[in-house]
């Protein structure tokens, strides 16, 4: 039986996959999808047992951005209205940077307007070589303020003012130039590519993992002055004393497993 949720969470052990559920819609957004994704990300992030989310969409597309119809409403509501609306979006993206697990976006077609920073709001992206990507909202005389400060971060400074300004739409090859998206692989073998990626996220260390996601939230940007140095060394030197680094090193010393990665 087809689910009529806007959005499907299923869990494949230590991995939350969570598809966008709205394929006659393109999987765009309105505010039921909007509020799903966001209590999902924060469960999953909640549960000790989770080790990588895994974001994807429903059908022949990512994500087209905002459902028209939806926008089309919130014209006629009051300026309050507008921007209580914008927040839950940007609260969405921010859950999702800020989820101290990787996620991982599985680009399995068109990714336009805000499903661009769905995906840069994700620690890695890899899409399908027949996907499209475009920052559309100025064809619509609005702008992508809301998904901005993630899209800046996925393509640069450079690639974002051309696409913000122009709206054109350009292909996976030119995302992956950009640096938008990781990999770009046939659409037949994504969902392997995609597992295959989770699957090795899951080998590491879990703390190890979620400390390095915050070293590069943490550093990207800042001067390398003694500040930073010193910060460094703090975090090295707290990371050795843990019970997790003690079991890493030991289980390559002795060419076995570590205990985390047979609970995979």
């Amino acid at each position: 039986m087809t689910s009529t949720a806007p959005l499907n969470v299923s869990r494949d052990g230590a991995i939350v996959r969570l598809t966008l559920n709205r394929p006659d819609m393109r999987n765009a957004f309105d505010e039921t999808l909007i509020a799903a994704l966001t209590d999902a990300v924060r469960d999953a992030a909640r549960d000790p047992d989770v080790r990588v989310l895994l974001l994807t969409g429903a059908g022949k597309a990512f994500c087209a951005g905002g459902d028209l119809n939806w926008m089309r409403k919130m014209a006629t509501h009051t300026d309050a209205d507008n921007r209580q609306d914008a927040t839950r979006l940007a609260d969405m993206l921010h859950t999702i940077w800020t989820c101290p697990k990787p996620v991982v976006a599985c680009v399995n077609g068109d990714a336009y307007a805000g499903g661009m920073g769905l995906l840069s709001a994700c620690d890695i992206a890899i899409a399908a070589d027949g996907a499209h990507f475009c920052l559309s909202e100025t064809r619509l005389g609005l702008l992508p303020a809301t998904i901005s400060p993630y899209v800046i971060r996925a393509m640069g400074e450079r690639a974002a003012n051309r696409y913000f300004l122009t709206a054109e739409r350009f292909d996976a090859a030119t995302a992956l130039r950009l640096g938008l998206v990781h990999d770009v692989v046939p659409a037949d073998a994504l969902p392997d590519a995609a597992d295959a990626l989770c699957r090795a996220l899951c080998a590491n260390g879990p703390d190890a993992v979620k400390a390095s996601k915050r070293l590069v939230r943490d550093f990207a940007g800042r001067a390398i002055d003694a500040e930073l140095i010193a910060d460094t060394v703090e975090r090295i030197a707290a990371c050795r004393a843990t019970d997790e680094a003690r079991e890493g090193v030991a289980a390559f010393l002795e060419k076995r497993e570590p205990s985390w990665r047979q609970r995979c």
